[in-house]
């Protein structure tokens, strides 16, 4: 499975996901509105980015289950 290009596809997206999350509440703890416009610009590409690893992971749950 560690050599499955789309795991790892899945698995990197995660990361980034989970340091874009990190980053946006880092920016929220410094308070004020600029640091409040970043974090929320953080979150909406977030959201986006968790978008992308649903649609990897469906994919591969797809994949997996037709023998691909």
């Amino acid at each position: 499975m560690l050599k499955d290009p789309l795991f790892i596809a899945v698995i990197v997206g995660c990361v980034i996901v989970s340091l874009i999350l990190a980053r946006g509440i880092s920016l929220m703890g410094r308070g004020g509105l600029d640091g409040a416009k970043k974090s929320n610009k953080m979150m909406q590409y977030r959201i986006g980015a968790q978008l992308i690893v649903v649609v990897l992971v469906v994919i591969f749950v797809a994949l997996r289950k037709t023998g691909g």
